[in-house]
């Protein structure tokens, strides 16, 4: 695991009238301050990324469809320095990933319809001064192939 992402498996509190999960909790530890809250959405087969925040920490789940998240740390004083981690979300694999500073991560929408994801950052976006760096999700240095793999 990339040093200083953090996935943590929610759990889905169900009975016959439906399903609760608690995505973010004041009284939970490890969860960065309070800039934003905001809703991206996925559609089947695009890709967000690559892109990442200098400054700001991001906190995501993905509460409708389905989604791969990549990540890769491009941070040389790292111990995990050009790790690649994988992770699967959507409603039936309730995780919350931590996605520290300087950290470089892309979603692909991979289920049949729109994918939505929440996420929480300790700095709210500023427009003049955007906080955020971006690349080609096919044409840059990071080892990541967004094709397909049915295992």
């Amino acid at each position: 695991m990339i040093q200083g992402v953090v996935a943590e498996l929610l759990t889905n509190h169900l009975d016959e009238r439906g399903r609760v999960t608690e995505l973010f909790r004041r009284d939970q530890e490890g969860l960065p301050g309070f800039g934003q809250v905001h809703v991206s959405s996925v559609v089947p087969g695009a890709i967000t990324g690559w892109h990442r925040h200098m400054y700001r920490t991001d906190v995501l789940t993905c509460v409708h469809g389905r989604v791969r998240l990549g990540l890769y740390d491009p941070r040389e004083d790292s111990p995990t320095y050009l790790e690649v981690n994988e992770f699967f979300l959507g409603p039936e694999s309730p995780y919350r990933i931590t996605i520290p500073k300087k950290v470089w991560f892309g979603l692909k929408g991979v289920g049949r319809d729109e994918s939505l994801v929440v996420v929480w950052t300790d700095e709210a976006y500023n427009p003049k001064v955007p906080d955020e760096e971006r690349w080609d999700p096919e044409v840059n240095e990071i080892p990541f192939d967004w094709s397909r793999r049915d295992r």
